[in-house]
């Protein structure tokens, strides 16, 4: 069993929970970090920040460890798209280059390790969008009070107060939407509980995921007599200590992930 260090205090928890469970999976494959590389095509040094949380290994990366290490690929892939959502959320933390993370650590057949180091483009799209967006909202404002102003020198009579709210509210205008909200509407149909949110039976749901299927699965909690929280469709804390709970009674792995065995057990 290797002896690991500890890991960043920084360390998003949803990345720190793939990281345990990817260096259970290298001690139980029983492989040296050379061995690893060996097979699975990334270098040592890649590795070694891989199990460390200093960077976040591909998917490929993760999918080749679960199979060198006989543990099941989905619920590892599923750690890691929760992994990756929240290390998108802090790019560039400790010290690492824009480019690192998913994907851009090909290695070359001396183990030389490539970085495209490119920016992320989200952030500045969404920035050029909103700022357009902005700016096609004060023209519109400016041209309805000057169109007032010629109408009220004239015959026409229309006032600017009128013509600028009716600017405001025109189509196109940002308008803040309500969140979805759901309801629990438990029955039983062909032996199986459903809460009329989603019928799924095969989602793979973790902390950090929303929608329907969240909300379906905490009315499902609410009926096995456990407490989600709020039914907002937002996987939380207290939604996860639900599912461990189900978990734990049910006898299945408990990890707090929802896969199709814990499905079944909501379901029957």
């Amino acid at each position: 069993m290797s002896r690991w260090k500890g890991l960043p205090e920084e360390l998003d928890p949803r990345v720190r929970q793939l990281v345990v469970r990817l260096r259970r999976v290298k001690d139980h494959s029983g492989l040296s970090l050379r061995r690893l590389a060996a097979q699975t095509g990334y270098s040592t040094s890649s590795w070694e920040r891989y199990l460390a949380g200093r960077s976040l290994p591909p998917r490929e990366a993760v999918e080749a460890m679960a199979r060198l290490g006989g543990d099941d690929p989905v619920r590892l892939l599923a750690l890691h798209e929760v992994a990756a959502e929240a290390w998108g959320k802090g790019a560039n933390r400790q010290g690492e280059p824009a480019g690192a993370g998913p994907g851009t650590e090909p290695v070359t057949d001396l183990g030389t390790e490539l970085g495209t180091g490119a920016p992320r483009p989200h952030g500045r799209a969404l920035r050029v969008t909103l700022i357009a967006g902005s700016v096609a909202l004060v023209l519109a404002v400016a041209a309805a009070v000057l169109l007032a102003v010629r109408l009220t020198d004239g015959e026409g009579g229309a006032s600017a107060a009128d013509l600028t709210a009716s600017a405001a509210t025109a189509p196109g205008s940002p308008v803040e939407s309500e969140p979805p909200r759901y309801t629990c509407r438990a029955e039983r149909i062909d032996g199986r509980w459903y809460a009329g949110n989603s019928r799924t039976q095969k989602a793979i749901l973790a902390n950090g995921h929303a929608g329907p299927e969240v909300a379906e699965a905490q009315c499902l909690l609410r009926e096995a007599g456990l407490s989600p929280g709020a039914v907002d469709g937002i996987f939380g804390p207290h939604t996860e200590r639900a599912v461990r709970s189900l978990q734990k009674r049910a006898n299945l792995v408990v990890d707090g992930i929802i896969g199709p065995h814990t499905w079944k057990a909501l379901r029957e």
